[in-house]
C-alpha cells in the first residue's frame, strides 16, 4: 500500500469583515508548540500551510487533514484572525508578500505575478519507490490531472467579482514560467536533464520554481501532484487523494505491464486542464480517451473507473463512490460559493460559509 500525504494551503481573513488579514507571521510566532499539527509560512502573509503525515489509510488521512485545519483555525484565532479553504479570496485584496530573501527576489524578478498570487492550492504526495517509477507514472497520469482539477474547483470569485470560471487560481497559477502541464519524459534521467536546462535559462530561481502539474518531490520519495484547488470541504481532499494514489498505482502496474504513456501533446493537455478550470463539475469537460467534449460527470466516472483496480485493492472504493456522487450533487466547492452568493448577495457571506466549513 502506497503511503499518501497532503498539503493545504488556507487563507487567513478578519472574522468581522471577512477580508484577507496578513498575520502569517503573528499566527507562526504565536503558534502553540503542543498544537495538534505543524504550520508553515507560504508566498504571501495572507496564508497558511498545513501538511498530513504520511498515511495508508484514508480514514487516517481524513483525521489528519481535520486535524490540520483545526489547528490552523485555534491558531489563527491567537492572532485574531479566522481560516478558510478558499483557493481565492472573494473580495479585493493586495496581498503581502512573506519575508526572507527568497520573496523578495520572487517580487524583484516577477513583478505583478509574483505579487498578486494569492491563491491556495492542495498537493497530494504519493509514496514511489524510486525517481524511474516516478517518472513512469508523472508520463502516465498526465491525461488524467485535468478531472482532478475540475473535482477539486474552489475559485469562482476574483477581487469582487466572478471570474466566469470555477477555478481561476489555476489561471492565476499558470502565469508562472514553469507552471502547467508537461511532456512524458520517458527516464528519470531525461527528467532531471530536462529540470537542469530549465535552470540554465536562469529564469527560474531554484528548484523549488519547477512548478509542473505533477513533478518528482525534492525532499521526499514521493511524486507530487500540484495540479488542485484547495478543497472547500475535507472530505472532497480525502476524495482528490484516495483518486490521485490510485492514479499513481494504476499507472506503475501499467508501466511494469509494458503499456506506454498516452502521446498527448502538452497543447491538448493544457487545453483540457483550461476547460477544467472553466467548467469545473458544472459543465462538458474534454474526455481523456477520446479528446472530444463529454459531460463531467462522464468524465469524472471515467476516471473512478481507470483507476478501478488500484481503488478495490486499496479499499477505496466504495468511500470514492459515495463522494463523487455527493460532490456531483452539490457542485463542488464553486458550486457551493456561487450558490451562497446567489442566496444572500454578499461576498462576505461566501467567506463566513468557507470559515464555518473550514472549522467544522
Amino acid at each position: 500500500m502506497r503511503s499518501v500525504g497532503v498539503e493545504e494551503e488556507l487563507l487567513l481573513v478578519d472574522p468581522d469583515t471577512r477580508d484577507p488579514r496578513a498575520v502569517a507571521g503573528t499566527v507562526l510566532a504565536r503558534a502553540d508548540a503542543g498544537a495538534e499539527a505543524v504550520l508553515e509560512k507560504e508566498l504571501q502573509r495572507e496564508q497558511l500551510e498545513t501538511a498530513t503525515r504520511p498515511t495508508t489509510a484514508m480514514s487516517d488521512l481524513a483525521a489528519e487533514v481535520r486535524g490540520g485545519r483545526r489547528t490552523a483555525a485555534e491558531q489563527a484565532r491567537r492572532a485574531g484572525a479566522e481560516v478558510a479553504a478558499l483557493a481565492t479570496s472573494p473580495l479585493p485584496v493586495d496581498p503581502s508578500l512573506s519575508s526572507g530573501r527568497r520573496y523578495r527576489k520572487l517580487a524583484a524578478e516577477f513583478g505583478l505575478t509574483a505579487q498578486e498570487q494569492l491563491t491556495c492550492g492542495c498537493h497530494v504526495h504519493v509514496a514511489v519507490e524510486s525517481d524511474e517509477e516516478g517518472v513512469a507514472v508523472l508520463d502516465r497520469i498526465r491525461p488524467w490531472l485535468a478531472p482532478l482539477l475540475a473535482l477539486s474547483a474552489n475559485s469562482p470569485f476574483w477581487q469582487g467579482n466572478d471570474s466566469g470560471y470555477d477555478s481561476y487560481r489555476s489561471l492565476v497559477w499558470g502565469r508562472w514560467p514553469s507552471a502547467g502541464p508537461v511532456e512524458v519524459f520517458g527516464s528519470a534521467e531525461a527528467y532531471h536533464e530536462r529540470v537542469g536546462t530549465l535552470l540554465a535559462t536562469e529564469t527560474l530561481l531554484d528548484q523549488g520554481m519547477i512548478y509542473f502539474d505533477a513533478r518528482l518531490s525534492r525532499n521526499y520519495p514521493t511524486v507530487e501532484i500540484r495540479v488542485a484547488d484547495v478543497c472547500l470541504d475535507a472530505d472532497d481532499t480525502v476524495l482528490i487523494a484516495a483518486l490521485t494514489r490510485a492514479l499513481v498505482e494504476t499507472a506503475a502496474r501499467a508501466r511494469r505491464a509494458g503499456e506506454p504513456p498516452a502521446p498527448a501533446t502538452v497543447g491538448l493537455l493544457r487545453l483540457a486542464t483550461w476547460r477544467a478550470a472553466k467548467s469545473g463539475v458544472s459543465d462538458h469537460l474534454v474526455h481523456p480517451l477520446t479528446w472530444v467534449p463529454a459531460p463531467a460527470e462522464t468524465v469524472v466516472k471515467a476516471l473512478s473507473a481507470h483507476v478501478h483496480e488500484a481503488l478495490a485493492d486499496a479499499g477505496d472504493l466504495e468511500l470514492v463512490r459515495e463522494s463523487l456522487d455527493r460532490l456531483l450533487a452539490r457542485g463542488g466547492g464553486a458550486g457551493r460559493q456561487r450558490e451562497t452568493f446567489t442566496r444572500t448577495g454578499d461576498l462576505r457571506a461566501v467567506v463566513t460559509d468557507a470559515v464555518e466549513r473550514t472549522a467544522s
